[in-house]
């Protein structure tokens, strides 16, 4: 009987090992229903509750994402045909990214409207809109499979997340494989940055972006600043004119703190039901449950200290101030008016080096052990008397000053 079973087990072992992270037991992410805000609008557009007025693709995708509090401001523009729509981006045709510290939305003219947005239990969940129009209400559809063939990956930390990726373009968008490609965090030198992507501001240091490539041609990052796109493609298909370069940096930093938050959550919802199924009276923080949400907690903690920010050059970022401002509103501030959204864009990206997104819907849905982990690691760094721990390059001053911001907006 022992030689059947153990041949039994082995045999199995393939059909389980195809099954991913999130879709086993707690969590079954492809067959459990989604509650986030989409799935609400959605409904009232198919109840005919709610209608679009827009009677252009242009005004409905404006409308949505007015729905979904998603700043217009926030546009980036990703030329590389890296996307589920390849067949409509173009350098002529840009696709258009928009977000929001739970939502991020993505347009192309002539195709549908993408959507990932963080659900309380699921978090990331992928949509796709056909925007529909006067006569026809818009249809949503949940994907659970193609997206994730990028989206849920090593580079997502394994989990469904985003990621930024720097390629280098043909003169149709066709990504360069040969010369291969980055994925972009707050961390990836500016010399690796935006290829594939339209950047409007100004920065000193040479990068990828603004311009396509070729076999056999310089490949060298270089300087490229523009002020806005009106001579590259027609902009009125869009709601800007730009792709800011501080919210493509704001973009980088924001898409792996997602993925940390909730590969974080995953791992140690998977770890603790694993625990009480073994030992049901045990306390599963004992034991490996523990052990993820501590290794998880200390990675979250670098995370949101920047560490490992690369530089920004001698003379920083210059950006949309239009941008700055809705970003900014959307982040509470302490008593004596200081934000984790005020900008410094000289040496760094943030005044304050402690991540915005300690107020997003990912960071509050963390499990218990696990943020209480992160605000004990936090309290340490930020009210240490002296500075002799990883993080050399926040002095005392800049801690207290982010420790009283968390403070005064709940966090600590």
């Amino acid at each position: 009987m022992k030689r059947v079973i153990s041949s039994l087990f082995l045999f199995t072992m393939p059909l389980l090992a195809q099954v991913d992270l999130w879709d086993l037991p707690p969590l079954r992410y492809s067959d459990s229903a989604a509650t986030d805000d989409l799935t609400k609008i959605a409904a009232d557009w198919q109840s005919g509750k709610v209608k679009l007025q827009g009677t252009t693709e242009l005004a409905r995708v404006q409308e949505i994402l007015a729905a979904l509090r998603v700043p217009e401001s926030s546009q980036i523009l990703v030329f590389s045909k890296t996307s589920k729509q390849n067949h409509l981006i173009h350098p002529d045709n840009p696709r258009a990214l928009y977000f929001s510290n739970n939502c991020y939305c993505g347009y192309v003219p002539g195709g549908a409207m993408e959507v990932i947005i963080h659900d309380a239990v699921l978090g990331p969940v992928f949509y796709l809109i056909d925007l529909g129009h006067a006569e026809k209400a818009p249809v949503i559809e949940r994907d659970t499979s193609d997206c994730l063939s990028c989206h849920g990956t090593g580079r997502t930390e394994n989990v469904p997340g985003l990621l930024v990726r720097s390629v280098f373009p043909d003169e149709n968008g066709h990504a360069l494989l040969a010369f291969g490609s980055t994925l972009v965090t707050h961390d990836t030198p500016i010399a690796e940055r935006w290829g594939g992507y339209y950047v409007t501001g100004s920065i000193a240091l040479p990068h990828l972006g603004n311009r396509t490539y070729a076999e056999g041609q310089n490949t060298e990052p270089a300087l490229a600043n523009l002020d806005d796109l009106s001579s590259k493609f027609d902009v009125s298909k869009y709601p800007c004119a730009t792709s800011d370069i501080v919210a493509l940096m704001v973009l980088e930093h924001q898409c792996q703190a997602h993925n940390l938050l909730t590969a974080a959550k995953m791992n140690y919802d998977r770890a603790r039901f694993l625990s009480k199924s073994i030992a049901p009276s045990g306390d599963p923080d004992e034991g490996s449950a523990g052990r993820v949400a501590e290794q998880a907690a200390q990675r979250i903690v670098e995370w949101f200290l920047f560490q490992g920010e690369a530089a920004l050059g001698d003379d920083g970022v210059s950006g949309s101030d239009t941008f700055q401002q809705a970003f900014s509103v959307a982040v509470p501030r302490s008593k004596s008016g200081d934000s984790l959204a005020d900008f410094q864009l000289n040496s760094r990206l943030f005044k304050n080096r402690c991540s915005f997104m300690i107020y997003s819907p990912a960071y509050r849905t963390l499990p218990d052990s696990v943020k209480s982990r992160v605000v004990a690691k936090l309290k340490a760094v930020l009210d240490a008397n002296e500075i002799n721990d990883a993080y050399p390059e926040i002095k005392l001053s800049e801690r207290r000053r982010t420790a009283q911001i968390l403070r005064d907006t709940g966090v600590l």
